[in-house]
């Protein structure tokens, strides 16, 4: 299999590097990319979907609206 390099120029087998599940550290798998297996897909999503992995969020002063885009009754104007 020849792939191409980020300069554009054709590579060999070595080329083509292939990274490593992020849950179990094996092989990554072309289906599965990044993971390895349907298994360890799910569980990231369930780390996802069960607050494991969370993106912090800074609140800014001033903000005067709840997610909705109503005002929050409970901050004082």
């Amino acid at each position: 299999m020849r792939v191409a390099n980020r300069d554009g120029g054709e590579g060999g087998e070595q080329a083509m590097h292939v990274g490593r599940c992020p849950i179990c550290r094996k092989p990554a798998s072309g289906g599965y990319r990044p993971f390895c297996s349907k298994r360890c897909a799910d569980v990231d999503l369930a780390r996802w979907l069960g607050g494991t992995y969370a993106i912090p969020v800074v609140e800014e002063d001033g903000a005067e609206n709840r997610e909705d885009g109503t005002p929050d009754p409970d901050r004082d104007a």
